[in-house]
């Protein structure tokens, strides 16, 4: 059904608007007390997949990637959808409009997307107050919120700690993670910022506010992560690992979009970016060791492509462009399907090897 209303209607119309007309029913449905739960009965988390990370209860493995949801408006809704946790954002210090439209591309041959939208969202003053409704009510402080934070596009590079720190400042009382975004190219110089030398401080600035913030709200330490790109060498993603386990950061999400295309600006997302995210993650599982939180994404289209991810090391798992192909099933699937795994092989170990992402490549072919 929703393939046909995706080619009949939704293709045609431009993809930023479609994503706009969608996000706005998924949070009138949210809205909407006899609909919200009649809509998270049919697709709502599937129980048997829980996980306990950094001790905290994740409904499920599966969740939606930063840039969905910029500005934390629709985190009811996607928890409605099957989500067992929302990562919101991107969130810069302070508020601006991104890059001109155009700025979202569909790839509908590969199912796909290219954006170039320049994290456009409202601030994290903004951001944080909604943030603090939602932890205000029993329902929204069982709902798992990660915030993704960028750089703001006017401040300096040199200027880029304090940047980070203000944003994290504000926001840290309300996540349950926040990962620090060096790895976008949609913003000018901000992947330069993922080498070492540029890295160790921002990181450094944004733990001291963020542990600052919540001492004074009375809350636990929030963990902090770093997301890189799919573009980085080898050598670099090993330098970025050896920089977490120096800082004792409490995980990196891998990967973010990829530049490695000749179709325009912006960096392309969806099932291309599938073999080299895992390659990645399965990376900084050899360099992290077993207990290192590392997120997947990239690539997720069905349940099979979560399973490999988790197969080579992830902890948890996200997806995005799959969301916009598959419709509003789309992470009942996967979470039902990792639900599913997780009750037939109670008493395993987390963490699999790359021979158990060739057999459910297998199983998938």
């Amino acid at each position: 059904m929703y393939r046909l209303l995706f080619d009949l209607v939704l293709r045609r119309l431009d993809p930023e608007r479609a994503h706009h007309l969608a996000f706005g029913l998924i949070r009138g449905v949210a809205a909407t007390p006899v609909l919200r739960d009649v809509v998270g009965a049919a697709f709502g988390v599937r129980r048997g997949g829980e996980a306990v990370v950094w001790g905290r209860r994740f409904p499920s493995r599966f969740g939606v990637a930063a840039g969905f949801d910029k500005d934390a408006r629709g985190v009811a809704g996607l928890a409605m959808l099957g989500f067992g946790f929302v990562e919101v954002g991107t969130v810069t210090a302070e508020a601006q409009p991104g890059n001109e439209a155009p700025r979202l591309w569909r790839l509908l041959e590969e199912r796909g997307l290219r954006n170039r939208m320049g994290f456009n969202n409202e601030g994290s003053q903004a951001v944080a107050a909604r943030l603090r409704r939602l932890r205000s009510t029993p329902r929204g402080r069982r709902l798992v919120v990660g915030v993704n934070l960028g750089k703001t596009k006017v401040t300096p590079a040199e200027q880029a700690p304090q940047d980070y720190a203000t944003s994290a400042g504000r926001l840290a009382p309300y996540a349950d993670y926040l990962v620090v975004n060096v790895s976008s190219p949609n913003t000018p110089g901000l992947r330069d910022l993922q080498s070492v030398d540029a890295l160790r401080p921002i990181l450094e600035a944004t733990r001291v506010a963020a542990d600052e913030a919540t001492t004074r709200a009375g809350r636990p330490v929030v963990p902090l992560l770093v997301k890189i790109a799919p573009d980085l060498s080898d050598d670099d993603v090993d330098a970025v690992a050896e920089l977490a386990a120096e800082l004792g950061l409490d995980g990196v999400v891998a990967v973010n979009t990829t530049v490695a295309h000749d179709l325009g600006p912006g960096g392309v997302s969806g099932p291309r970016l599938l073999p080299r995210g895992l390659d990645v993650v399965a990376r900084l599982r050899s360099r992290l060791g077993p207990e290192a939180v590392i997120i997947g994404v990239g690539g997720i289209s069905d349940p099979a492509d979560a399973r490999e991810y988790l197969a080579v090391g992830a902890t948890l798992v996200q997806g995005y462009t799959g969301f916009i192909y598959r419709g509003p099933r789309y992470a009942t699937r996967i979470s039902g399907a990792l639900a599913a795994d997780a009750r037939t092989r109670a008493g395993q170990p987390p963490h699999g090897s790359r021979d158990g992402a060739h057999d459910a490549r297998q199983e998938r072919r």
